[in-house]
């Protein structure tokens, strides 16, 4: 959902500075989802139809509500956006902390640097934080007058 929601908002803002920002944290999640996906691979775990479904319509139900809270494209809908980021994001780091955990008794969840997947989920979402903040001046600034 998260890449998505990067993708549209990539779109509508390229060649600004955001528009670079969600481009590369984009990227940043896409590598990190290959890792993920590799892992998934190398144990033999199937990608989830459902699951995939239900990201999708997931995604769909935020971009209306985006679009319905914020039809013009504004601050509003940015800072909506990367707020449903931040929390994938925030969520990816968890897990890749509670595979660290458990690929303490399983052979088969070793061989990847979970602290370093980790730390790269805290660096985007510190970099994610900055510009929500700067979102949210904008948009509940805008909202208060």
């Amino acid at each position: 959902m998260a890449l998505e929601l990067l993708e549209d908002q990539e779109k509508a803002h390229a060649g600004s500075a955001y528009g670079r920002f969600v481009s590369d944290l984009r990227s940043d999640i896409e590598q990190d989802r290959r890792e993920l996906e590799a892992l998934m691979k190398r144990l033999k775990i199937a990608v989830s139809s459902p699951r995939k479904a239900v990201a999708w319509l997931t995604e769909k139900a935020t971009q209306l509500k985006l679009a319905v809270d914020d039809p013009s494209d504004g601050s509003l809908r940015r800072l909506e956006a990367i707020e449903a980021v931040a929390v994938g994001i925030e969520g990816k780091r968890a897990l890749w902390r509670a595979l660290a955990a458990a690929s303490e008794g399983h052979p088969g969840l070793d061989g990847m640097d979970y602290a370093r997947l980790e730390q790269r989920a805290l660096e985007q979402r510190n970099r994610a934080e900055t510009v929500r903040l700067e979102a949210a001046r904008a948009a509940l600034t805008a909202v208060a007058m």
